[in-house]
């Protein structure tokens, strides 16, 4: 049992950078995988970056490598998303979620998600 939430959206110029996280509670022991996926108006959920946290191998997704990292904290069950060079076509609702096991690609895997949170970026 794991509730996710996250925070740290806003709107942003192209060329700037935001950092989302991600506050996980409840009981989460076990391996998971946790990712953040983002939605665009009328676009499908789109995985951005996932974290497996047994061996911290992190994947990305081709439009934003080298632009944003990934990165958690065991200790405080958060994970966190830095945004670089952010650029309208970022924009959308970031979501994180959690799934038991290995990482997969697939939104419908994904059991458990927080809200989300909303990011702009003006051009």
């Amino acid at each position: 049992q794991v509730q996710l939430v996250e925070s740290g959206g806003g709107s942003v110029q192209a060329g700037g950078s935001l950092r989302l996280s991600c506050a996980a509670s409840g009981s989460s022991d076990g391996s998971w995988c946790m990712g953040w996926f983002r939605q665009a108006p009328e676009k499908d959920y789109e995985a951005v970056a996932v974290i497996q946290d047994g061996n911290g191998l992190t994947w990305y997704a081709d439009s934003v490598k080298g632009r944003f990292t990934a990165s958690r904290d065991n200790a405080k069950n958060t994970l966190n998303l830095q945004m670089n060079s952010l650029q309208p076509e970022d924009a959308g609702r970031y979501y994180c979620a959690a799934r038991r096991g290995v990482c997969s690609w697939k939104h419908s895997q994904f059991p458990v998600w927080g809200q989300g949170t909303q990011v702009t970026v003006s051009s």
